[in-house]
């Protein structure tokens, strides 16, 4: 992937066109560290950040100088170039590499792959298309995650009690 979401803008703040921002780097500041920022809608432009409130980042994109230009880019991800950014630390991974690996059992079942990774707060849960349409939702957590082969383009998965809503109960007894 050529272009990595460091981040989404969420709102306005003030009638000078900063904007509010979800950032997703490790240190929220770092979200305009990067050079350019790409818009979902293709605009490529600077990034000055100039504040934090609360949990969001606040900041200032070129050329957007008013709230109503500001308020018109509520929901638009931000996105930089792969090749400005670090590699990941040893263990860690940036979401866009984890999506579209397959996800094994360690028992070497097949749960399907990879199709999104979110995050509610609570951290990174990774959503695994089924084959058979459903969908699991597994934490990326050293509890549920073994390791993950990324030349094999594997994640094994441990099957923990209660993981996967297939109709049996932490004994294994069919409910």
């Amino acid at each position: 992937m050529d272009r990595i979401c460091v981040g989404a803008i969420v709102g306005a703040k003030g009638v000078r066109g900063e904007v509010r921002i979800k950032s997703f780097t490790e240190n929220p500041r770092d979200v305009g560290a990067y050079g350019p920022v790409t818009l979902t809608d293709g605009r490529k432009l600077g990034l000055k950040v100039t504040g934090t409130v609360k949990d969001l980042v606040v900041g200032r994109l070129e050329s957007i100088d008013d709230r109503d230009a500001a308020e018109a880019l509520k929901g638009a991800q931000l996105f930089v170039e792969r090749s400005r950014l670090p590699p990941p630390e040893k263990g860690s991974y940036y979401h866009a590499d984890l999506i579209g690996l397959e996800v094994k059992l360690t028992t070497g079942e097949s749960r399907g792959r990879v199709n999104a990774v979110l995050n509610y707060g609570a951290g990174d849960i990774i959503e695994v298309a089924r084959p058979d349409g459903e969908t699991d939702l597994i934490p990326f957590a050293p509890q549920a995650i073994e390791s993950v082969d990324m030349a094999a383009g594997v994640i094994f998965v441990i099957p923990l009690p209660g993981l996967f809503d297939d109709g049996t109960d932490e004994e294994g007894e069919t409910s």
